[in-house]
């Protein structure tokens, strides 16, 4: 980065007196083009497609190839000037086209389809929130007979396995 870039983004500023300062505002518009509200083509890709459309744009693999080479993990996009890449930071989040979900950059690596969240709510009710103390299995006595143990066993077994309550 220089005193020139922004310095999250790394996007061009003009500098007083500067010739041609459509150049860098248009290179500034660009990048914004990519990061703002982002969409993939595909998350992982090693090698650039061989005819991109401008504003599509892919989250580069781990073994980049060709042009592409020496940016892995980076969001690369394709404008009518060439191709332009973002270094991700830390929370950026994409939807990707691919796989039709969510990817986050977490720091070190993009996270596809993860949710992170303390509760999920539908229509202002609380459905999931954090993971409950266990259930213990219904054990011997008479009073409950098989079928409503096998019941009792399969929607417990159901909560655990979504991770709703722990092993108990």
């Amino acid at each position: 980065m220089t005193t020139n870039d922004t310095p999250r983004w790394m996007l061009p500023m003009l500098a007083a007196g500067q010739a041609q300062k459509e150049l860098t505002h248009n290179e500034a518009l660009s990048l914004l083009d990519l990061v703002v509200q982002p969409c993939v083509e595909a998350v992982g890709v090693n090698a650039p497609p061989a005819t991109p459309s401008p504003g599509q744009a892919w989250i580069v693999g781990d073994r980049p190839d060709d042009i592409w080479t020496g940016r892995a993990g980076m969001m690369a996009g394709w404008t009518d000037g060439g191709w332009r890449f973002l270094v991700p930071r830390v929370g950026l989040s994409v939807w990707s086209r691919a796989d039709d979900c969510r990817c986050e950059w977490d720091g070190n690596q993009w996270r596809l389809g993860r949710v992170a969240a303390r509760s999920l709510v539908i229509e202002g009710k609380k459905v999931v929130g954090a993971q409950r103390p266990g259930i213990a299995l219904p054990s011997g006595g008479q009073v409950i007979d098989f079928e409503a143990r096998f019941a009792l066993n399969a929607i417990i077994a159901t909560l655990r396995d979504h991770g709703l309550v722990a092993s108990g």
